[in-house]
């Protein structure tokens, strides 16, 4: 969207931000009002379908009139309610998770790494759409990929499915404040500190690291698409090892040393000076995050068995608020300093998102 905006639309780049601080926070509020809806019982089947049905109406608004003002109304509008599906597919994770006797930890691994594959392929594909066919038809090729998504959300999705799982200590904990929806302890809001510290930390390095190599080290311009390659590719071996870390180690402590790892890995990334370092650093970037990804939206749901839904929403809006902040923080420092020490400044965010953790660690009778 930023892409079509500027060189589509040939609009100024601070457009980008308009549209980004519209769409993102609709999704904040969809997110949470879908989540109180959830976890008081709703069924989940017709809020799926309703954030396809905001995708088809932007994406179709889109592909037949591509125009600044129907990007802020019908894209703001359909775009934002669409990006609630993954905070509430997510937020089964429990109940799909008990039909098809799996662990919730291992489950959520399989909906993080399907999410990375994604990444790996949408943005690669959008843009050889674009340059083939025109941006236009990047929109035409999202109607198509929606038609798959309603297919399956139609014949796949159980229409009675909710995000109540049927645990005991999810029940105990659901009828412990009766005729009402329980406010979520301190625990879960210093995990989602957590997860807002160390999401902010990527966010910084995910928007400098693209410029640093180009200007800063003198890399080809195609080096951050091979970095981000690196990065995705790994990240989705080490979604799919998190149970197996879990079981040997626990779960907070898996998420410490990934702090650690975090702190480590974007300092290193701060200091490539050739291709073969920025390949070695994006591994490195690929790991830590990976298991980051899995384990935090498991350790933050973790601490609201009778809540998920909302712990899931918080979880997810904490990751699109970090995200927002990264970029006027990366220019503003940028501005005054260089690429380099945006980078340098993003391990203080690991830093301090290690001592919430320290500050939210679970009692040693809880399995975390």
């Amino acid at each position: 969207m930023s892409y079509f905006l500027v060189e589509g639309l040939g609009h100024q780049p601070w457009i980008i931000s308009v549209y980004a601080a519209m769409a993102i926070s609709l999704t904040l509020v969809a997110n949470r009002q879908f989540a109180r809806r959830i976890d008081a019982g709703a069924r989940v089947f017709p809020l799926v379908g309703l954030a396809a049905a905001g995708f088809v109406f932007a994406a179709g608004s889109l592909a037949l009139m591509p125009t600044l003002w129907v990007v802020l109304s019908a894209g703001v509008l359909g775009f934002g309610i669409s990006s609630s599906a993954v905070s509430t597919m997510f937020s089964l994770g429990g109940s799909i998770a008990e039909r098809q006797a799996m662990d919730r930890v291992r489950f959520n691994a399989h909906m993080r790494a399907t999410t990375s594959t994604a990444w790996m392929v949408g943005p690669a594909l959008t843009f050889v759409i674009a340059d083939g066919f025109g941006l236009r038809a990047v929109f035409g090729a999202g109607l198509l990929a929606a038609a798959a998504w309603i297919a399956l959300w139609w014949t796949s999705l159980p229409r009675d499915i909710t995000a109540r799982a049927g645990g005991q200590a999810a029940t105990a904990e659901a009828e412990a404040v009766p005729g009402q929806l329980a406010r979520l302890p301190r625990e879960v809001w210093l995990a989602v500190g957590f997860v807002f510290c160390l999401s902010t930390a990527h966010s910084l390095t995910f928007s400098a690291l693209p410029v640093f190599y180009v200007q800063e080290v003198g890399l080809p311009g195609s080096a951050p698409g091979f970095a981000f390659s690196v990065k995705t590719f790994v990240e989705v071996f080490a979604i799919f090892s998190t149970p197996w870390v879990i079981a040997r180690i626990g779960m907070w402590r898996a998420l410490l040393a990934v702090t650690g790892l975090a702190v480590v890995t974007i300092q290193l990334l701060a200091m490539v000076q050739s291709f073969g370092q920025m390949l070695a650093a994006a591994a490195l970037e690929g790991l830590y995050y990976g298991f980051y990804a899995s384990l935090g939206i498991s350790y933050v749901q973790s601490f609201a068995k009778a809540m998920p839904a909302r712990a899931t929403a918080l979880y997810w809006n904490a990751l699109m608020v970090s995200g927002v902040m990264a970029g006027p923080a990366v220019g503003l420092i940028a501005q005054a300093y260089d690429f380099q020490t945006v980078i340098r400044s993003a391990s203080v965010m690991a830093v301090v998102a290690g001592a919430v953790l320290m500050a939210g660690r679970p009692p040693r009778r809880q399995p975390v």
